[in-house]
């Protein structure tokens, strides 16, 4: 009877933390899937997008988990950086990109200090990060979890600074893209890789000095693309760019 009460209560535990595969489609290198967690002790749901080497000869088999930019609460900015996410699968990488934002969550902070109006925005997304990070751990138990990698872009790169600042033992390389109020961790591991717009300046302490750089071997990078065009506006100039520079920074 008590080997029965075990079995259900974990039956019932496991469909709390996941829903059911929304949709799915493959594609030349690479297979997308949608789906949504559910963590059950904050109440919440996180929509997901899965992208994997439709190839398994090609699978590398490290995964990386993206962060969005702020999409004002409307919901699907998962799919807005599909170039880099769609290209990083067809290279190999188990790719999972987190919708962060629902239509009940409170807006981003827009004054104050934002380096602490923004925060609790930023640990909601670290909480997302390492329940989904965890469920992948019960569900693609295969994958180099000591190769992970975090990755962001703005209010996600910020998220995705956090994280490695509270979990730098999860986390392998970090890439943020344009990420302009969380601080940097100053740090070799993990290791460091940023990629700058050319026209919003990140807030004073956010990027390492000179010094820092050497000393920790943090990458910092200027680029000439505009903030707001690090997703899918970015043009096909830009767009080879960045996946050759990210893929790069992955591949060393």
């Amino acid at each position: 009877m008590r080997l029965f009460l075990f079995i259900l209560l974990s039956i019932l535990s496991f469909q709390c933390s996941v829903k059911k595969n929304i949709s799915s489609d493959t594609t030349a290198g690479f297979r997308r899937d949608t789906l949504t967690y559910f963590d059950s002790s904050r109440h919440r749901e996180i929509p997901v997008a899965i992208y994997s080497p439709s190839n398994p000869v090609n699978a590398n088999r490290i995964p990386v988990i993206f962060s969005h930019g702020w999409g004002e609460n409307k919901g699907g900015d998962y799919f807005i950086y599909s170039y880099l996410t769609e290209f990083l699968a067809s290279k190999g990488y188990f790719v999972v990109s987190i919708q962060h934002e629902l239509p009940t969550d409170e807006m981003l902070a827009m004054d104050g200090k934002l380096q602490v109006t923004r925060k609790p925005n930023w640990e909601r997304g670290v909480r997302n990060i390492l329940f989904v990070l965890n469920t992948m751990k019960k569900e693609f138990p295969d994958l180099k979890y000591r190769q992970l990698v975090v990755m962001g872009h703005s209010n996600g790169g910020d998220m995705t600074s956090l994280f490695a600042h509270e979990h730098p033992e999860l986390t392998h390389k970090v890439i943020a893209l344009d990420n302009r109020r969380m601080a940097l961790p100053r740090t070799k591991t993990p290791e460091i890789y940023t990629l700058r717009s050319n026209d919003y300046p990140a807030d004073e302490g956010v990027l390492p000095s000179e010094e820092e750089k050497e000393k920790y071997g943090m990458v910092v990078e200027f680029t000439t693309i505009h903030h707001s065009s690090m997703d899918n506006d970015v043009t096909p100039e830009e767009r080879k760019y960045m996946t050759e520079k990210v893929l790069e920074f992955l591949q060393k």
